[in-house]
Parts: structure tokens; sequence; C-alpha cells
């Protein structure tokens, strides 16, 4: 999968011994070259400390292998010709890696930055390189990054025109990016309508199958009494699959492999759901047991136009979080490659999507067949190596389409170049 020349197995190899594992650290091994970003200029703000800047100019040169600075090179997003402004000014409504990422693209295009910070956070990376920096609140993102009156007052009193989420904090929260609009702000993501439509697992799986997006066989009904979903449960057939109505993140999942072991997960599943996300709903589904988790990255516009950029197998995992990602996915044939994306179109078409988007695929091994499992709307922490692939900067894709510009390549244009890893280090700390 990876090309076998000697140059590019010696880059791997140099990358990898040179990764340093750090919690909730990635690292991003590609065999394509990439653009160094030395031209790129360290600008410090007054009364910035010297040492920033050097940090600053130091990431530039370095980041071109490091997830957070990687990008493809410059003139890879082809201009329509009537092109509308991008924005002058964006706040970046996250911190660590992703506001590095967004910001770097942002100073490529030449379009400022404001970040927001918390007490704690007050020496971090993403700070030195905005353009301006506003503290908003204590440690807990509860009381910073969470706090959407704050940022929208950011926003307000610092010029910008819009906010870009990251991924997490309130990247898929309808209720900021209804704010923001009822704000006068850009968000930078799809619009509110089609984050709730995606935001529950039962009633996304309707929409898909109106769509003619195939879903694993299941359950997901209202009515949630236990006799009624162990009923649905045996027609279903065993093993079956409990999940959270809406779940994320492997949290309120429970296997049932017999009727006997039903009624403890269901209730375990229900405890959890409830617990993490403040809802008991569940949805009951045939387990699949040889699986693959592949997903589609996808972008819409503002004009109804969708297309997929390739897809990756995030089927390594542990406790049901992906721990090593690439692209494209290895051992499809091109039939299916072509459905996966032309069905995770139909999905984003389905919810009238604007922005970056992914479309999260189960790929059954046995029966050679996929189903929808749920979107993720937002950019992913794994969207480097996409980028990788395909030669093109998403954070660039998602300013252009926030500012009303049409997609920059049509599906038959969009290349697939090469093949990329992304692996998630995390120290494992034991008493």
């Amino acid at each position: 999968m990876i090309p076998t020349s000697k140059k590019a197995t010696a880059n791997i190899l140099r990358q990898t011994s040179a990764s340093v594992a750090r919690k909730s650290t990635l690292t991003t091994l590609v065999a394509e070259p990439v653009r160094g970003s030395a031209s790129v200029i360290a600008r410090t703000r007054p009364g910035q400390h010297n040492y920033a800047a050097s940090t600053v100019a130091q990431q530039d040169r370095v980041g071109a292998r490091r997830n957070f600075a990687s990008l493809p090179p410059q003139g890879s997003v082809k201009k329509p010709g009537a092109a509308k402004p991008l924005f002058n000014k964006i706040l970046i409504a996250n911190r660590g890696e992703i506001a590095c990422r967004v910001i770097r693209t942002a100073r490529k295009l030449g379009v400022k930055t404001v970040a927001v910070y918390s007490e704690v956070d007050r020496d971090a990376l993403h700070v030195k390189m905005a353009d301006e920096a506003y503290c908003i609140g204590p440690a807990p993102s509860s009381e910073s990054y969470l706090r959407m009156d704050k940022i929208i007052d950011v926003a307000k009193r610092s010029g910008a025109q819009a906010i870009h989420p990251g991924y997490g904090f309130l990247s898929e929260n309808a209720i900021f990016a209804q704010q923001l609009a009822d704000a006068g702000l850009k968000f930078i993501g799809p619009p509110a309508s089609a984050i709730i439509a995606m935001a529950s697992k039962s009633e996304s799986k309707d929409i898909m199958t109106r769509a003619g997006v195939p879903c694993v066989p299941g359950y997901h009904g209202s009515d949630q009494s236990p006799t009624k979903l162990l009923s649905e449960a045996k027609s279903i057939g065993f093993p079956v699959l409990i999940k959270a109505v809406l779940g994320g993140g492997g949290k309120g999942m429970k296997i049932a492999y017999s009727a006997s072991e039903f009624e403890e997960a269901l209730v375990s599943a229900q405890r959890e759901a409830a617990k993490s996300f403040g809802d008991s709903r569940v949805l009951v589904e045939k387990y699949i047991e040889r699986p693959r988790h592949v997903e589609v990255q996808v972008f819409g516009d503002t004009k109804g136009d969708v297309v997929s950029l390739w897809e990756r197998d995030c089927s390594v995992q542990r406790r049901h979080q992906k721990i090593i990602e690439e692209a494209p996915a290895p051992g499809l044939s091109e039939d299916v490659r072509r459905d996966l994306g032309d069905k995770a179109v139909a999905a984003a078409k389905a919810v009238g999507y604007v922005g970056a988007g992914t479309v999260e695929f189960i790929f059954d091994n046995d029966t050679q067949q996929f189903y929808f499992m749920e979107m993720n709307t937002r950019l992913q922490v794994e969207h480097p190596i996409t980028e990788m692939i395909t030669q093109q900067d998403l954070v660039q894709w998602q300013l252009e389409v926030a500012s009303g510009n049409p997609l920059p390549l049509k599906q038959n244009e969009i290349p697939q170049i090469g093949h990329a890893f992304e692996a998630r280090y995390v120290y494992l700390l034991y008493a």
C-alpha cells in the first residue's frame, strides 16, 4: 500500500523514528513530497515575546511533517473565475493543534485570525500564532471554550466575520450554529438543520433509508420498552448491537450474543447513554462480526453541489476509538469504492449539507456489503491524510465554501495520489 521506493520508505522511517508519543498527539505519515513553509513569515503582536516568533518560525519549518501543520502545495486549489472575496478576519473557537492548523491556512490566504483561550492556555501555541487573542475564562471548558456567549462577544468586539469551530467543543452544536446566524456571523460549517438531522442515530437512519443509502438491519423506533426491544432483537437475529441514539465515541454500546444476555446489555447501554448524553434511548442493530470502519470525506457548497474526496479506513481501534487511519482504504474494488462515494454524496445531499463532513460506513467483510453508521458534521481529526492523497487544503475549501464560492473542484477533477497513514499515540498510564 505504501509506495515502495527507497526514498519514500526512508522518508517514512525517518518520520517514524523522530515521532514523540504524547497524549492525544497525532502523527501523519505520508509518502508524497509536501511543501515546506520557510517562506511564511512569523508575525508577532505588540508585546509578544521574541521567543514566540522563533517558536512559530520553527513550527513553520518542521510543520509540513506534522499533523497540525501539513498542507498540500500552493496553488492546488482552483480559484473560480469570479470568486467572492474571502473573510478579512475569522475567529477560531478552539485550541491546540486544530486551532494552529486553521491559523496556518488563514495566514497563507491573508486572512487575519483571532484566537480564544482559557487562563491555563495563555502561553499555548495557537495564542502565539494568531493575530489577536482573547481570554474567555478559567481552565474548565464549560467556563471557556463551551461558552457560546463569550465567543460571540469576542467575535463582535474583534470584528471577526466568521467562526471556525475546529473539532470537538462546539463544532457539532446546532444551537451554536444558529446563534451565530442570528448574530450575523458566519459558521464555517454546515447549517444547523443538517447538524440536527444527523445528530440522532435513529432519525438519521430514517433519512438515509429514504435517500437510498443502505443501513444495517435494525430497529430505530420510538417504543423503548424492554419487551419491544427484545422482540425486535429476536427478529433481527443475534448477535445484536445496542447503541445509544445520541451516542458517540463508543459510549452507550453493548453487544448481546443471545436473548439471555439481552436484558443485562440493554440496562447497561441505557445507563451509560443517560449518563453520557442525557438520553437513555437506544437502537438495536444486527452486529457485524467481521467489520471494517470505512468513512468517506464529503464536501458541499451553497449551490447544492456535493463531492466525495475518497475514503479512509479507520478499522484499527481501541475501545471504539480510532488509532490508525489509512487513505485510501485498501482492498476495495473500484465498483465498491465508487458506490461508497456515490452513497456518501447522496447522504450529504439528503440533509442539504454544506462544508466538510464525513459519512461513516461499516463494511461487512463476509458479505462485502457496506452500511451507513453516522455522519460527522465537522472537519475530522484525520482529515490530513485525505489532504495528502488529494493534494487539497480542506481548510481552504472550508473558507471558500463559507464565503459563498462554489466547490474548488468537480468530482472528476479530484485526484488520488499515493497513500497516507495517520497514527494516534497515547500514553498508557498505570498505577
